[in-house]
């Protein structure tokens, strides 16, 4: 049996026991979206979420178990920025970061971030093997998770890192990609990957919005509060509405998401790992890498 046959039998048998276990998957699914694989706290995800995936940062698994949905919108353009979180702030912001000290849980650390946002940061730029990803920045809404990205991105954290986590929704029930694991392999098969942070964390901000087409968030654990770090996940559909509305939302890509939703059309563009479509480890990833050559915020 070719590769391809047998990730396309993967994918049928996963669709079947979840037809067979569709009273127990909705709790079990929110479970798995951004939680390790016995890691109670990993940075998706935005563990895309992440959940991580991605979707898993603490993410692990951000983007496990869901129900199948309808296939994402074939549209490419540019959605709008989402309007402003309840919780944006025009006055001074001092954020605060904490070191992680969870046993067990993959981490690059490079330091805290400085506690004083910059507010005049507007774009983050993703350089890839595959394209440039530009992000429009909710800075007022989220100055915190802003300012943890752009001092990751001086101090080359997210450099030749890979996104380690691509679903689609004949396979998971979400359409996401999620990056921000140093650590992982993006292979299919290494259990830590979506685990792997920044070795801090920070509070939420922005949440309450839907993940449509192009949103991108900070995932964290399932149910956790707190948690975010260096994971964030992409929506690359407007299928994404069965995540909770509590992974803070950090921009909206105006850049790239042609070349996004080209890396795949099915579950034949993934690597899928059947440890990972019943949330045991691991990630389903893209069989075109995405490599992050650099990051920059402007």
């Amino acid at each position: 049996m070719s590769g391809e046959d047998r990730q396309s039998e993967l994918a049928r048998e996963h669709k079947e026991r979840q037809a067979q276990r569709a009273a127990e998957q909705a709790a079990k699914a929110k479970r798995n979206t951004f939680i390790g694989a016995g890691v109670a706290v990993a940075l998706v995800a935005g563990g895309i979420i992440a959940a991580t995936t991605m979707l898993g940062t603490s993410d692990a698994k951000p983007m496990a178990e869901e129900s199948p949905s309808a296939s994402p919108t074939a549209s490419t353009s540019v959605p709008a920025v989402p309007s402003a979180s309840p919780s944006a702030s025009a006055g001074p912001v001092s954020c605060t970061y904490k070191k992680q000290t969870d046993a067990g849980v993959p981490t690059k650390f490079v330091g805290l971030p400085g506690r004083k946002p910059n507010k005049k940061l507007k774009q983050m730029t993703i350089l890839t093997n595959r394209g440039e990803i530009v992000i429009d920045l909710m800075t007022e809404q989220a100055p915190c998770a802003v300012n943890a990205m752009a001092f990751l991105a001086k101090k080359n954290f997210f450099d030749n890192t890979k996104c380690q986590r691509l679903v689609t929704p004949d396979v998971s029930g979400l359409h996401l990609l999620q990056c921000g694991d140093p650590l992982a392999k993006a292979d299919g098969v290494n259990p830590t990957d979506g685990q792997g942070s920044s070795g801090f964390t920070y509070p939420d901000e922005n949440i309450g919005m839907q993940y449509n087409q192009g949103v991108v968030f900070i995932t964290q654990p399932s149910g956790a509060a707190g948690q975010n770090g260096s994971q964030f996940a992409i929506s690359l559909s407007n299928d994404n509405s069965q995540l909770p509305t509590d992974y803070g939302v950090l921009g909206v890509v105006s850049k790239g998401m042609d070349m996004m939703l080209g890396l795949a059309k099915d579950g034949k563009d993934l690597i899928v790992n059947p440890n990972d479509i019943t949330g045991d480890g691991g990630t389903t990833a893209p069989k075109q890498p995405v490599v992050i050559k650099d990051v920059r915020v402007s």
